[in-house]
């Protein structure tokens, strides 16, 4: 087990790749890249950042019989190194929680990578993977776990967008739930409805409307 020293110096790691890699990957991303319109918004949709929070449950599968359902919340930022791909980085709060045995309160911290199905789309999909330290409250104990994902977008407008999202996360390790049993690590799922806040460098060209004159159309140039 990590004492809770070793725990910030390993998140302080990552965010500090991610933060890196964000300011070598600016000058590759270029404007171009986003080429593709949506028919709704006529504007280049979705900003090279974003901000999440959301709000679900978590639901454990472990040793212990009768598993519940509890609250569960998360924030976190992503940073797209192309309109398909982001890095992302989360703060997660969450209880693992079996009927009238055991009620624990646990936080996690992930990395995950994420891939857009449908970028340019008002709806879209995507799917995730990555992985995370698993910490329960006060850092009484902690561990690794990796995580997978998958959910969909509803764009609300060209910045603002709805998700829902659920992810298996699996432990490496078995005493998540206080009980060693078996030889299976502990796993847990965690399912959620939020929002994604973008913002960051995007086009601004607006879609030219059918029928409508434009200057080259109402003027044109007549030779003499």
């Amino acid at each position: 087990m990590m004492n809770s020293t070793k725990l910030i110096q390993t998140i302080s790691s990552l965010l500090c790749f991610v933060l890196c890699y964000s300011a070598f990957s600016q000058q590759a991303l270029r404007e171009e890249d986003y080429k593709g319109y949506n028919s709704r918004f006529g504007t280049i949709v979705r900003g090279q950042n974003a901000l999440v929070a959301g709000l679900g449950a978590s639901l454990p599968n472990g040793d212990l019989s009768n598993p519940e359902a509890e609250i569960y919340s998360h924030i976190g930022y992503k940073r797209f190194l192309s309109p398909h791909i982001n890095v992302n980085v989360g703060f997660h709060k969450f209880n693992i929680a079996y009927k009238d045995v055991y009620n624990e309160g646990f936080m996690s911290f992930d990395m995950n990578l994420e891939f857009h199905l449908l970028p340019y789309n008002g709806f879209n999909f995507f799917v995730f993977g990555g992985g995370g330290i698993n910490a329960s409250n006060y850092f009484k104990s902690t561990g690794y776990k990796v995580q997978g994902g998958s959910g969909f977008e509803l764009l609300i407008t060209e910045s603002v967008g709805f998700i829902v999202a659920g992810e298996l996360n699996k432990m490496f390790s078995d005493d998540l739930d206080g009980l060693v049993s078996g030889d299976a690590d502990d796993l847990y799922w965690r399912a959620s409805f939020g929002v994604n806040f973008y913002f960051g460098k995007r086009s601004r060209k607006k879609k030219i409307k059918k029928g409508v004159p434009t200057v080259i159309n109402s003027n044109p140039i007549i030779h003499q």
